[in-house]
């Protein structure tokens, strides 16, 4: 009786038992075979040919586009690029099982019961490469929609384990149509996985809502909410009155929102809180009391008026929600017999010197151009309507070339956000080319020098095997935008073409040529890349390369 093990060798099998035992899994399973896995990274080597008739220009190339697999291109760039690439956005196939990619004949088909394990593995072998290429502030931004969401969420939690930052949300078209069950799926989505010290730039707080009415020497201050998402069962220590020592005004607790600070006169020991008392923050005048010229105030002589006045609603309540602070099951409601009750809210001086950030943070939600957003607290990502992508390959190439392109706008708000000046961008399902046109367009608004590396697949089946999406799309497109089209002013710059070539490890030595170990030894030693002398100009030698 044979098994599907009898090709493996004894020490092959007994290394697959080890690797399983040695690596619980909690979460996502798939089938996968780490032999063939470990075979498919080492029983070949892989080369580039340049091919100087496709590329942009004489050389020095400062960009590359690479045709291939890119399985095959991430393991020679992992060889050239590791730890270089400082943002890498991808667009993925999304398991649909239809034949909108060419990898859904060779990986996925609609019908096949393990469409999801060969889905899976093909994403993990060139996630797990696409992680050595990140720089240790480099960020890894994965389209995906929202059928297959947790799965390739799990799956980049295997691959890039820790490097979880979050998810991006963004409205891929204009109708609403519902597909069934009365429900419309519009979005997409981003996820975001960073190296240890990736951030988003976020953009400049502004101070318009920091003043300085009262002079206060500290600068300019905001007044910030003085409670915390607890009731008053929750945090009993937290939930007493405040009275404000300049006017003798007393003000109430919220019974769902209790304050911030823990008092005095309840803690037992101050000296251990990690933050000030509210007595001390009173002291240090970093409490703010409504004004007494405005502020409406109350005095219960009995505890029968206290009461009409609560049955009556006419007790100090919540701005908002109006929610009252007093009623008749409130603890120790005899304390507010008498006493001058303010109906305002203290909040917490909150000064702009004090700010653990003068950044915006990244928001979540990726707005149209048109949509409304409160962007005082935080960065609103803004893209353009969903069909835009479309529309840049019409005006381009005058006619539907390629399916789903991703508006340039959303790829070039992710990669202003990501990287820096002189950052090196990648995609390594670059498809159509939209992401290199992404880079040279921030570049020339900006006047910056971003470089890219694309990998595009030709694309080619057996019913059309002349097909080259590499070639004649994604290549044509950046040489388009390059040199400008539709009497559009062109971003310039340049791009070296280079093709996948693989070989047999045996046949190494006696297979590979001079150009391509010149091209090799450049990619890995230099950031521009020229093309192969012959012969080679003194003093650039292959050892002088090698100590560049």
């Amino acid at each position: 009786m044979t098994s599907k093990y009898d090709h493996y060798s004894k020490e092959e099998l007994v290394r697959i038992i080890e690797e399983r035992d040695r690596k619980p899994r909690l979460g996502l399973v798939w089938e996968r075979d780490e032999i063939d896995h470990d075979r498919s990274l080492n029983q070949d080597f892989v080369a580039l040919d340049l091919l100087p008739e496709f590329s942009r220009g004489d050389g020095p190339w400062h960009n590359l586009l690479i045709e291939g697999d890119n399985f095959d291109a991430l393991r020679y760039l992992r060889m050239t690029h590791a730890g270089r690439v400082k943002c890498i956005y991808i667009d993925p196939p999304y398991n649909t099982g239809n034949k909108d990619f060419i990898y859904n004949d060779r990986f996925v088909d609609k019908d096949d019961a393990w469409k999801h394990s060969k889905w899976l593995e093909y994403l993990y072998r060139r996630l797990l490469l696409a992680r050595d290429l990140l720089a240790e502030d480099g960020v890894l931004l994965v389209s995906i929609n929202d059928e297959n969401r947790a799965k390739l969420e799990l799956l980049l939690d295997q691959a890039l384990p820790g490097m979880r930052v979050g998810s991006l949300v963004w409205r891929t078209r204009d109708s609403t149509s519902a597909k069934s069950r009365n429900f419309s799926d519009v979005h997409e989505h981003i996820l975001i996985y960073g190296g240890q010290t990736f951030s988003f730039l976020g953009s400049d707080k502004t101070q318009k809502k920091y003043k300085n009415p009262d002079k206060d020497p500290r600068g300019p201050w905001n007044i910030d909410p003085l409670t915390l998402a607890f009731n008053r069962i929750e945090r009993q220590n937290l939930f007493y009155p405040i009275q404000n020592p300049k006017t003798g005004n007393w003000y109430p607790c919220d019974p769902n929102r209790v304050w911030a600070y823990a008092s005095e006169k309840i803690e037992k020991n101050p000296d251990r809180l990690r933050t000030e008392t509210m007595e001390e923050w009173i002291r240090q005048d970093k409490i703010v009391f409504p004004d007494p010229e405005t502020e409406h105030v109350a005095i219960w002589s009995t505890l029968e008026e206290l009461l009409d006045a609560i049955d009556r609603g006419d007790i100090p309540k919540t701005p908002k929600k109006q929610n009252p602070l007093l009623s008749r099951d409130t603890p120790d409601l005899e304390f507010w017999v008498g006493k001058p009750v303010g109906f305002g809210r203290p909040g917490f001086k909150k000064h702009w010197k004090d700010l653990r950030s003068h950044t915006n943070p990244v928001g979540s939600w990726v707005a149209r151009l048109t949509e409304d957003a409160d962007e005082d607290d935080y960065l609103t990502l803004r893209s353009r309507q969903a069909g835009e992508g479309t529309d840049a390959l019409q005006d381009i190439f005058g006619k539907k070339v390629f399916n789903y392109p991703k508006p340039p706008s959303l790829i070039k708000t992710l990669i202003a956000q990501s990287t820096n000046a002189n950052d090196l961008v990648m995609d390594f399902f670059a498809g159509s080319g939209t992401t290199a046109q992404a880079v040279l367009e921030l570049n020339r608004e900006n006047k910056e020098q971003r470089r890219f590396i694309m990998v595009s697949a030709t694309e080619a089946t057996a019913d059309d095997p002349d097909k080259n999406i590499c070639r004649d799309v994604c290549a044509e497109r950046i040489r388009r935008v390059m040199a400008g089209y539709g009497g559009r002013e062109g971003t310039g710059g340049d791009f070296a073409y280079l093709r996948v070539l693989r070989m047999p490890q045996e046949d190494v030595l006696t297979e590979i040529d001079h150009p391509q170990v010149w091209t090799a030894l450049q990619l890995i030693h230099r950031q521009s890349f020229f093309p192969h002398p012959n012969p080679l100009p003194e003093g650039e030698g292959t050892d002088s390369l090698l100590q560049s």
